[in-house]
């Protein structure tokens, strides 16, 4: 987690100049940070990782037409040798960057995983008795900040389109039969019939928390509360009666 720890610790240092008492009181730097200042990281490494490409094309142009003056005895073969390593140098810088990018990527991963071992611990508000007992290998629950209804499903189904070139697989949208049935008020939620641990859950999920969106997903059944797996988007679902 070094990159996006320097870069969240570069931007806290920079608002706090000029400040001679600090305050206690500043929010933790939380998973969703890390993730999105890697993320933007990358986003500068790849405009970097393009400049180096059109460099090194530059250069091995240049190298080609030297070998030609050299072959014809125009030039001494030191500036020939002297282009080559200018070259070996760009092709070594290149490949620095798209290992950087590689280990952020990587670090996003582990961040995502963290962030699932920790919501596996909290339990599920308002669930039935009979069902706690599933919890720990069964639910995620993130409680976010947003206030976030039905209305705003558009940005959700706007992401996973882009993401992965196909509709979000909503299975419920609203109330329906099967929640009447079970008695729970799903009228502000929604049901994507991923599986949590799949990529495009993974994705969905992390999408969710840097939007600070609730959720709550279930990797299997549970009596009386999940018929299967899926990720319902919204608060917790409340007794009907």
């Amino acid at each position: 987690m070094g990159i996006a720890v320097l870069m969240l610790s570069g931007v806290g240092m920079a608002g706090a100049q000029g400040k001679t008492n600090l305050s206690n009181d500043q929010p933790a730097v939380t998973g969703a940070d890390l993730i999105n200042a890697t993320r933007e990281y990358n986003a500068n490494s790849e405009d970097l990782l393009q400049l180096q490409e059109v460099e090194i094309k530059k250069a091995t142009e240049k190298l080609e037409q030297l070998r030609q003056l050299v072959a014809d005895g125009l030039i001494a073969k030191n500036e020939l040798s002297a282009a080559e390593a200018s070259l070996a140098a760009l092709q070594a810088t290149l490949e620095a960057t798209r290992k950087k990018i590689g280990d952020s990527d990587q670090m996003i991963d582990e961040i995502q995983s963290e962030e699932l071992r920790k919501t596996e611990s909290v339990a599920q508000a308002g669930l039935p008795n009979k069902a706690r007992n599933f919890l720990k290998p069964t639910v995620l629950r993130y409680n976010g900040p947003a206030n976030w209804s039905i209305a705003n499903l558009a940005g959700i189904q706007n992401f996973f389109s882009s993401t992965f070139g196909r509709s979000l697989p909503t299975s419920t949208v609203g109330q329906s039969a099967t929640h009447n049935r079970l008695n729970w008020d799903h009228r502000n939620a929604v049901d994507v019939g991923v599986h949590p641990d799949s990529v495009e859950g993974k994705m969905l999920i992390s999408f969710l928390q840097t939007q600070g969106i609730p959720f709550l997903a279930f990797r299997g059944a549970i009596p009386g509360v999940s018929t299967g797996a899926h990720i319902h988007i919204g608060r917790p679902s409340q007794r009907l009666s």
